[in-house]
């Protein structure tokens, strides 16, 4: 708007233009606009769409539109009180910060608890004993079994091993009944599962099935044991066990909703074994598996080259790791009583249990989120690295760093005055039953939606907010918010990852290039898990962090093969009975 001494002070202007250059040039640039405008939309013409006062009256109104959406989009704009939102999520955020210096003292921890739980029992990482003495180079034939009891169902399968590294595989899967999983004896469970192995011979493997009802009714002949062919089984139990032996291992404790106890203290292959010779069947529980120790056989099959696969691990609702030990450093051996194990390799693959690394929260990273977590879990103080890392947990922890800045009142999350300030022009709410005020309501698949969504105004964000937590009308800058927070907890679950995958490599030798080519200098790791497959960006993160770490480097990081290994409770327990059967005939 321009005042009268505008004018008083351009005498020279002519009486017929009462317009100073600049108020004309002013008034040009809003005819252009307008001109704009009208090809755009006609309905501009109207008086009742525009409204227009004259540069030379200094009283009238500027310019107003009515209709305030004539651009396709209006611009993004963050406004003050969204700012003070994305400094308090940034804040949040910076919390969950594992730096390099963290990850290096991180490393060396792991290290020393590894080199203890070698030693002795009872130590913060359990690193047990499987008794599986050697790993499958992908030259292996034949057909094996392998069944899985890891929780509600029971997996029964047959694979086929082609000798090329690939294999082919049939399974079949039942429901436990409820009944069964706090049955008075252990007898009513192992029974049924021994039933679902002789159901799923018959559907796909009737030619031995038939074989063995040939083999009991010539049993007294001399040749009537050698026209069965008898089965190699892996039996994945997924519930804690006392393992003594390849294929001999006591039940400490049921979980996951069982309950039957007088199978606690029995050797869980025995309780199989048994039922399964009751039906006559032609299958011998060769090896008690891990699925850890499954994921690095399974890999160590597949994997391409001549290198064999270093390590296993799971990164999915919980989280472990299996690696290939010299069976001189297992030196907790000697006091077992009752082991039973081949010594001609040298070697054994041991189970880590690195979930329970650092209990005792000497170097493991600590926020009020994690905190909290932890004392309202069911075991607290316990797997307090799992706790950090593995998707059962992740959500959560997002859950809660959400409601304390959905309280703080600096951050103004999901939360709008009135409808105005809100680009949806709908005021945001959260539902009273949310998912966010219900512990455990957020699944750590939301965290790889949001990580993954890369559009402009974060719209796959916006969207699941709604849908999965009840968040209506979100605005941009709250799923930013969102995103900043999510980025901060998925990052520092792969850095601690990577604490566990380096610090076996660096502890077991293979950090150090053998000076051979290439493909004899790879170290071999296979991964299996949700977190690792589905969440945009975790091995990137895995891969940052080898590189901040002197002992690998650049270099070091280079050499590190990571591959998905998929089904170890499957394959994987296969290719044990496999090395069980190999090392009986020797």
């Amino acid at each position: 708007m321009y005042s009268s001494a505008d004018f008083e002070l351009s005498p020279k202007l002519s009486r017929r233009n009462p317009f100073t250059p600049a108020q004309l040039l002013s008034l040009a640039v809003l005819l252009v606009v307008f001109a704009i405008q009208v090809f755009r939309s006609p309905t501009l013409l109207s008086e009742d769409h525009i409204e227009v006062s004259y540069f030379g009256d200094k009283t009238a109104p500027p310019p107003v539109c009515k209709e305030p959406n004539l651009f396709e989009a209006p611009l993004p704009v963050t406004r003050p009180d969204k700012m003070s939102l994305l400094a308090e999520a940034k804040r949040v955020a910076a919390e969950f910060e594992y730096s390099a210096e963290d990850l290096n003292i991180g490393v060396k921890a792991f290290i020393e608890q590894m080199h203890e739980g070698l030693q002795k029992t009872g130590s913060s990482m359990s690193q047990i004993p499987t008794y599986v003495t050697a790993v499958t180079n992908g030259t292996e034939k034949g057909l094996y079994l392998a069944v899985d009891l890891g929780g509600t169902n029971f997996r029964v399968c047959s694979i086929q091993l082609h000798g090329d590294t690939t294999f082919s595989i049939t399974q079949s899967k039942v429901a436990i009944p409820k009944e069964l999983m706090v049955a008075k004896t252990s007898k009513e469970l192992f029974s049924f599962l021994a039933k679902q192995i002789e159901n799923f011979l018959k559907a796909h493997h009737d030619d031995h099935y038939q074989a063995q009802i040939q083999r009991r009714q010539t049993v007294s002949s001399p040749n009537g044991f050698r026209s069965a062919e008898i089965f190699q089984l892996g039996f994945t139990f997924s519930f804690p066990v006392n393992q003594v032996g390849i294929n001999r291992g006591t039940l400490a404790r049921w979980t996951k909703g069982f309950d039957i106890q007088d199978a606690v203290g029995k050797d869980v292959c025995e309780l199989l074994q048994a039922e399964i010779d009751d039906l006559g069947l032609p299958v011998k529980v060769a090896a008690l598996v891990n699925d850890a120790v499954g994921t690095l056989m399974a890999r160590s099959y597949t994997s391409p080259g001549k290198t064999g696969t270093l390590l296993g691990a799971i990164f999915g609702t919980g989280t472990n790791g299996a690696y290939v030990e010299k069976l001189s450093n297992v030196t907790k051996l000697e006091s077992l009583k009752g082991s039973d194990y081949d010594k001609s390799t040298g070697e054994m693959i041991v189970n880590t249990e690195w979930g329970s690394f650092d209990n005792q929260m000497s170097v493991l990273p600590n926020t009020p989120y994690d905190e909290a977590l932890d004392q309202e879990s069911v075991n607290p103080g316990i797997q307090m690295f799992e706790k950090r890392v593995s998707g059962m947990f992740l959500g959560e922890i997002l859950r809660r760093a959400i409601l304390a800045l959905i309280k703080e009142p600096k951050a103004k999350l999901f939360s709008d005055e009135h409808s105005g300030k809100n680009e949806l022009h709908s005021t945001t709410s959260i539902a009273e039953d949310s998912a966010l005020y219900k512990q455990w309501g957020l699944d750590t698949s939301f965290l790889s939606i949001v990580a993954a969504d890369s559009t402009s105004d974060l719209r796959v964000v916006r969207q699941t907010l709604s849908k999965d937590l009840s968040v209506d009308a979100a605005s941009a800058e709250d799923a930013e918010a969102v995103k900043l927070l999510v980025n901060a907890i998925g990052k520092r679950s792969a850095r601690l990852s990577a604490v566990a995958m380096a610090a076996i490599v660096i502890a077991t030798g293979n950090h150090l290039s053998h000076g051979g080519s290439v493909s004899d200098d790879i170290v071999d790791m296979g991964v299996d898990g949700s977190l690792v497959e589905f969440y945009p960006g975790f091995e990137d993160y895995i891969r940052e962090a080898f590189r901040s770490i002197p002992e690998l480097a650049l270099e070091g990081e280079k050499r590190i093969r990571i591959g998905i290994a998929k089904d170890g409770s499957g394959v994987g327990a296969a290719l044990i009975a496999l090395v069980a059967a190999q090392a009986d005939k020797s």
